[in-house]
């Protein structure tokens, strides 16, 4: 009897170990300003925000997932079947980010378009039940802000932005404190960077190199958002904060940071300067001679240099 006791004391405490080992999962569900991006062109700098993710935790600890998608609205994103995909992915302990609204604004698109405080409302509703249902963990958060300055009678910009999304900024709030959920108002905190920084400077966060696109992101900006949500995330969630690191610089080979290879983020560091700097899992070219001591550099698990062995 004590040696079965025993026994079944060991496979308990075996399986909290490979549980603890286990990462946990953040789904990402939304629209291009928080989706993944082609990167078939290397010189397309546009970037969703649930891209750079993944640089601010260790993958060991959380894995990000990122189905959100260009051009999907809460009612397109389901009627696709993509929720469902998701929603057969979830275990229990697992993260579901949910951010739409500016598809859902497009009411001349039927295949787009809910309304604030009814089917938008609804299907924000059907994404935290359904997360719950499968043991998983939703947060809500509201739309970025577009980067649209108001203009003076003489037709120049003022320091103020104009609100694009109305009451679509409300619905997550509203779903939000109705079911529970950890909410984050990332209108408010992207809106008022953006409107600190001005019509010029801001425009270093959007797609303004060779085009004028007031609502999507570029390297810079999506890492500067994705920090701050990570960091109102942490806040909310305990769980998740304990996990969260910053880096000055990220090195990527998939495009989730700054920079692709190490050589160009040793040479874009301003000179002596004092900084971080992770390289995220991946081949890389041989490895750089780090000249500048001040540079901290750290590398996750599974960074390789040099040809690949075949």
């Amino acid at each position: 009897m004590k040696l079965k006791l025993l026994f079944l004391a060991f496979l308990v405490l075996s399986t909290s170990a490979i549980v603890e080992k286990s990462p946990v999962t953040i789904y990402m569900i939304g629209d291009s300003t928080m989706a993944n991006r082609n990167l078939k062109n290397p010189k397309n700098k546009e970037r969703g925000w649930g891209m750079m993710l993944g640089s601010f935790f260790p993958s060991d600890k959380v894995v990000v997932s990122n189905h959100a998608a260009s051009g999907r609205s809460t009612k397109s994103f389901i009627n696709e079947k993509r929720w469902a995909r998701v929603v057969a992915l979830i275990k229990p302990g697992d993260y579901v980010f949910i951010q739409f609204g500016h598809n859902d604004e497009k009411k001349e698109n039927p295949k787009l378009y809910t309304e604030p405080g009814g089917t938008f409302d609804d299907n924000l509703r059907k994404f935290v039940n359904e997360t719950r249902a499968k043991g998983g963990i939703p947060v809500l958060f509201n739309s970025i802000v577009r980067r649209k300055f108001c203009q003076d009678a003489a037709g120049q910009f003022t320091d103020s932005l104009l609100d694009t999304h109305g009451e679509y900024l409300l619905s997550p709030k509203r779903v939000a404190e109705e079911l529970n959920v950890p909410f984050i108002d990332m209108n408010k905190m992207t809106h008022d960077l953006v409107q600190q920084m001005g019509p010029e400077k801001s425009k270093e966060l959007y797609m303004w190199a060779g085009k004028k696109d007031d609502t999507h992101l570029n390297i810079k900006g999506s890492r500067v958002f994705a920090g701050m949500a990570i960091d109102a995330v942490g806040k909310k969630i305990p769980e998740l904060g304990k996990y969260i690191r910053h880096f000055d610089y990220v090195v990527a080979t998939d495009g989730s940071g700054d920079f692709f290879t190490l050589d160009e983020a040793l040479k874009a560091i301003p000179a002596k300067k004092k900084c971080t700097v992770l390289v995220r899992t991946g081949q890389y070219s041989s490895k750089p001679e780090i000249k500048n001591k001040l540079i901290q550099i750290t590398e996750d698990e599974g960074v390789t240099y040099g040809s690949p062995v075949l």
